[in-house]
This record gives C-alpha cells, structure tokens and sequence, in this order.
C-alpha cells in the first residue's frame, strides 16, 4: 500500500500526464482534421499552400513587412502558422479578385478574415499607429 507523500506524488503525476496527454491530442487532431480532403479533394492546408504559390509573385517587400508587423503579438512557436494562414487567406482574395499585386487593402482584410474576433483589437491598434483608416472595414470587424 503506498501511503504518504508518495502517494499524491503519484496521483498528481498521473493527473499531470493525463491533462498534457490532452491537451496534445486535441492540438494534434485539431491538425489532423485540417488535413482531411473536403468534397473538392483538397484540404485546408493544401488550398493555403495553393494560393501562396500562385500569388508568391505578387508580394511586395511593403507587404511582407506589414504581414510581419501585423504576426508579432503571435508567440513564436505559433507564428509561421498563423503567417501561413492568414497569406492563404490574402492569396484567395487576391486570386477572387485577380490582383495585380498584393495591396494594404488585400492583407488588412485578408487578417481580418484569416483570424479570430480576439485578434482584430492589434489590428485596429497597429493601424492606428500607421494612421490608416480603417473606417471601410468596420463591417468585417
């Protein structure tokens, strides 16, 4: 019989695997099912990677380097993510829209709908900062 402070130092262990255990599979299977093919045959990511790859020629180093700004607050670890995403989202718009070029107007929106309700606060801000108006995206807010 294991009694003492052994024995919670167990139970806590046990606790502390089973919570870390979870919290992996749910990341895991959150990725897992971004991978899934959808009735089109493609998934989630392979439609990101599509658009990157057919408007990689349309970014301007301006345009990198506000998509830059605007993925800081992102932690490290999860940044190349997000900035994945979010250009996925810029290159839909753009291709939807057949762009000449990725524009400020491409990628405010395209962070705008790329990211969740939460983020949209360091945009509005980051843009203040900038002084550019954001008045014409209050309805995707």
């Amino acid at each position: 019989m294991l009694t003492g402070w052994f024995l919670w130092f167990i139970l806590l262990w046990v606790v502390f695997l089973i919570t870390m255990l979870a919290i992996g599979g749910f990341f895991m299977f959150r990725k897992f099912l971004k991978r899934l093919p959808k009735e089109d045959g493609k998934s989630e990511l392979d439609w990101q990677e599509y658009y990157i790859q057919q408007t990689h020629h349309l970014w301007s180093d301006e345009q990198k380097q506000l998509l830059e700004e605007l993925v800081s607050p992102v932690p490290e670890l999860f940044r190349d993510v997000a900035r994945q995403k979010i250009a996925g989202k810029i290159g839909e718009l753009a291709l939807k829209e057949n762009a000449a070029e990725i524009t400020q107007d491409l990628v405010i929106r395209g962070y705008i709908l790329a990211t969740p309700k939460r983020d949209h606060k360091f945009l509005i801000k980051r843009l203040k900062e900038k002084n550019i108006d954001y008045s014409q995206y209050e309805a995707l807010f």
